[in-house]
């Protein structure tokens, strides 16, 4: 099952009441209500994967929620932006991964909601035209594929700088209002010379389709699109990944495509087809099944997700 506009086919907004909670905490000890603080920061929510009562996987309208976009705390990573030069900045890093450029490419955008004209302007990806972008999918209670990328993608983000490499997110925030287009997702990548780029997902699937699975570019040499040079290290990135993020995860490899290698090759996506440098998608899970659901919408697993993807990331770039 897929969105009408969805590129990827079958392949937290917060506002609890929390003030009684808060004073018992600060009464206790002022760490723990800096705990709390951080913890909510970062999206936690219930033990044992349950949602809390006003956690992102709460309903709301898909409307209110795209013309909300998000705004990334002072906190939150310093990553370059897509004009950046990112190889320049990178070997100023210290760390293991010095010198290294990944771009992580959080899948869709909420504005896109509100942008159906433009989302839908067909761009050539070499095999055939597609969508510029896509509105992506959402758990049963309203929480967006879109919120659940960037989510990640800061995470994800943060690991790799703490080791010394230049992280660009295609999107981030607010910015832009809507896609970019998958041509130019894959451009900024291309032009960051970007040692590795990775694309998140979560997957539009029927309830009882579980489990995660990786893209693979396949091969593509017609029009603007020749991914014969990338196909290799794209293969030994996507297979990497895989295999950390489903030991970190704990998530099984999915059940209703790749036949239980966790591993799918693909010719008909822009992202993939346009990319110059190793790149794979990774659909994490589906948000249309209740188990798959409880756990994307658990702050604490994705930041198991985060931790999978970056230790896929560096073995590949360690190799």
């Amino acid at each position: 099952m897929s969105y009408p506009n969805q590129e990827f086919p079958s392949p937290e907004r917060r506002s609890a009441r929390r003030g009684p909670l808060l004073l018992a905490l600060a009464a206790l000890a002022p760490g723990a209500l800096l705990g709390w603080m951080v913890y909510e920061a970062v999206g936690g929510s219930g033990p044992g994967g349950s949602p809390r009562a006003g956690d992102p996987d709460s309903a709301f309208s898909r409307t209110s929620a795209a013309a909300s976009l998000p705004v990334r705390s002072a906190s939150a990573p310093s990553f370059a932006s897509p004009g950046d030069d990112a190889k320049g900045t990178a070997m100023e890093g210290s760390g293991p991964l010095a010198g290294k450029v990944i771009v992580i490419d959080p899948g869709h955008n909420p504005g896109n909601f509100l942008y159906p004209t433009e989302i839908n302007r067909q761009v050539d990806i070499g095999t055939n035209w597609k969508e510029c972008d896509t509105t992506g999918t959402s758990t049963k209670a309203g929480y967006t594929e879109a919120d659940f990328t960037l989510d990640v993608a800061h995470r994800l983000g943060a690991l790799l700088e703490q080791q010394g490499a230049t992280v660009k997110l295609t999107r981030d925030g607010n910015a832009p209002l809507w896609g970019p287009c998958v041509t130019e997702r894959a451009q900024i990548g291309n032009e960051a010379h970007a040692d590795a780029a990775i694309s998140i997902h979560a997957d539009d699937s029927a309830e009882g389709d579980r489990g995660f699975h990786v893209i693979l570019p396949g091969t593509v040499h017609a029009g603007a699109a020749d991914t014969r040079p990338i196909v290799g290290p794209s293969h030994d990135l996507g297979t990497r990944v895989a295999d950390f993020f489903m030991r970190e995860t704990g998530e099984p490899a999915s059940n209703y495509v790749g036949e239980g290698t966790g591993l799918v090759t693909r010719t008909d996506l822009g992202g993939l087809n346009l990319s110059t440098v190793p790149k794979v998608f990774i659909e994490c899970g589906n948000m249309r099944d209740s188990k798959d659901s409880a756990l994307l919408t658990y702050g604490a697993w994705r930041q198991k997700a985060a931790q999978g993807l970056f230790e896929g990331i560096a073995d590949f770039l360690n190799r």
